[in-house]
């Protein structure tokens, strides 16, 4: 298999860098494209379905193909997959059918491959990723390869999409299913952040609705802890600081602790929206701010990955959270350049708003503030 990256601020900009990466008789037969709102996705779509290109789109927070991140971009990475070792699947979740609407896809799959691996793209920011993992693990099995992200919006919190050839979705799921007996697929989900402090219990919760956390509303606790001050409504800065830098993590029995930043405070109880579920009972500690060791952790990560389970790679994909980059600052092109020196091949990546990925040692999860790297190579 043969990828190559492209990267371009316009469809124009899009369609001169198609044509030359296409120029020496390379035929892409696959695109990873990550496409910020502000383009025009449908434009890049058409230049890509008429080279009989398939698509897997999400719209994102920013966009990289190498160790600069861009804004307001698109990022592809273009790969000529045979085309019987994979398919496109494109549904929709209209009633909140989360599990449904995966089983339907992963029985798809098993229809013709033995073993597939899943690449996963979600819109609507209220989509239960954990469910679309559980509906894919009870038809593929617990040992699944699935990953993937959520699709962001530049930030604006407001609307996200998935897409295909001639057709997207606010509420949608778009899938890879790949057959792994034809391309070896492997990922890990790092996310570097340090605990600290003893584990704390949560005391009452409902799904991923924190309200207490040793009997103290979690807004509290959370902002004793990280010594914040303006704790009001009007603080408009006051999620992005709590998601960044101080997110719950979330104890587990096997594997490392996943991540469950605030996202939507309600002021009336003072009790907050995590990215997924918190059961009630569960073991948390609080989470340090980031420091150059976050950066560390991910791409020594990525060198095990390489070093235990594939030695080579033909191609990268990267769903980095965009909280990291919030967070990171000017040290995210650090982290980017490690990744893609690991294997030095074709990549493309998104600051998503979450991460799809078996946790180090542990289950598939949904992750926040997290990276997620995978690496491809045909058989």
């Amino acid at each position: 298999m043969k990828a190559k990256s492209i990267k371009g601020k316009s469809t124009g900009e899009i369609k001169s860098a198609l044509e030359n990466a296409i120029a020496d008789g390379f035929k892409p037969t696959l695109a990873i494209a990550f496409i910020s709102k502000s383009q025009d996705r449908t434009a890049i779509s058409e230049l890509l379905d008429a080279e009989g290109i398939a698509i897997y789109g999400c719209t994102t927070n920013g966009e990289f193909i190498d160790e600069k991140p861009e804004k307001f971009s698109a990022a592809l990475l273009l790969l000529d997959l045979n085309p019987d070792f994979f398919q496109i699947h494109f549904e929709e979740y209209q009633n909140k059918n989360y599990h449904e609407v995966a089983t339907t896809i992963a029985k798809k799959a098993k229809e013709t491959f033995k073993n597939p691996a899943f690449l996963v793209g979600l819109s609507d920011a209220a989509a239960d990723g954990e469910e679309i993992l559980h509906g894919i693990e009870d038809i593929a099995g617990k040992d699944v390869n699935a990953f993937g992200g959520a699709a962001g919006d530049d930030y604006s919190f407001t609307q996200t999409f998935v897409f295909t050839n001639g057709k997207e979705s606010d509420h949608g799921m778009v899938c890879i299913a790949i057959d792994e007996e034809k391309v070896e697929i492997q990922g890990i989900s790092t996310c570097g952040w340090k605990a600290v402090g003893t584990e704390k219990t949560v005391t009452k919760s409902k799904g991923n609705h924190v309200f207490t956390i040793d009997n103290i509303p979690v807004l509290d606790i959370t902002a004793k802890f990280g010594g914040l001050e303006n704790v009001n409504p009007d603080n408009v800065n006051l999620l992005t600081e709590i998601a960044s830098n101080f997110p719950l993590q979330l104890q587990r029995e096997n594997g490392d602790p996943v991540m469950r930043p605030g996202l939507v405070v309600d002021w009336s109880d003072r009790s907050f929206y995590t990215s997924g579920s918190v059961p009630q009972g569960s073991k948390i500690r609080f989470s340090l701010p980031p420091d150059f060791d976050v950066i560390e952790k991910v791409i020594k990560g990525v060198e095990k990955l390489k070093e235990t389970k594939m030695p080579e790679a033909e191609a990268l994909i990267v769903f980095s959270c965009a909280g990291r980059i919030l967070s990171l600052g000017p040290l995210m092109p650090q982290e980017l350049e490690g990744i893609k020196n690991v294997w030095n091949v074709p990549m493309a990546g998104m600051f998503s708003n979450a991460e799809l990925g078996r946790a180090t040692g542990g289950n598939l999860e949904m992750h926040n503030l997290t990276t997620c790297c995978i690496a491809l190579k045909e058989k």
